[in-house]
């Protein structure tokens, strides 16, 4: 598998993942004196990140900084996470193993992040 499908193949599933996230907030917001609102929120901006993902995964190489930032912020949310994750201990498998999810992610997105295009041969290519 080359390295740009298997791109393709993460961001496709990483989309599908995130965008799972639209369900929790439709929910949050069916029924808002049950949920948590910052959860809520929170899952309504990974249900648009996990749609414009679907979208990169069409062309990654145009969509370069939306994958970083995607990666990016997988880690800013397991460090979060994962430090609150040893602070409440009630709260602690899940936190962690959610952090390790993100983790994994950013690592993934990051790892198969295409290579910027050369100046010279982003113009050839009339980009």
């Amino acid at each position: 598998m080359t390295r740009e499908r298997a791109l393709k193949v993460v961001l496709v599933m990483v989309g599908l993942f995130f965008t799972a996230a639209a369900y929790p907030a439709i929910m949050g917001l069916h029924n808002p004196v049950n949920s948590d609102t910052g959860d809520t929120m929170q899952m309504a901006i990974y249900a648009t990140l996990g749609i414009f993902l679907l979208v990169a995964a069409r062309n990654p190489s145009a969509h370069r900084s939306l994958i970083a930032f995607a990666a990016w912020s997988s880690f800013a949310h397991a460090a979060i996470m994962g430090t609150l994750g040893f602070e409440i201990p009630e709260l602690r498998t899940g936190f962690l193993i959610t952090a390790a999810i993100l983790t994994i992610i950013g690592v993934a997105l990051l790892a198969l992040t295409p290579r910027k295009q050369p100046v010279r041969q982003a113009l050839a290519s009339g980009a």
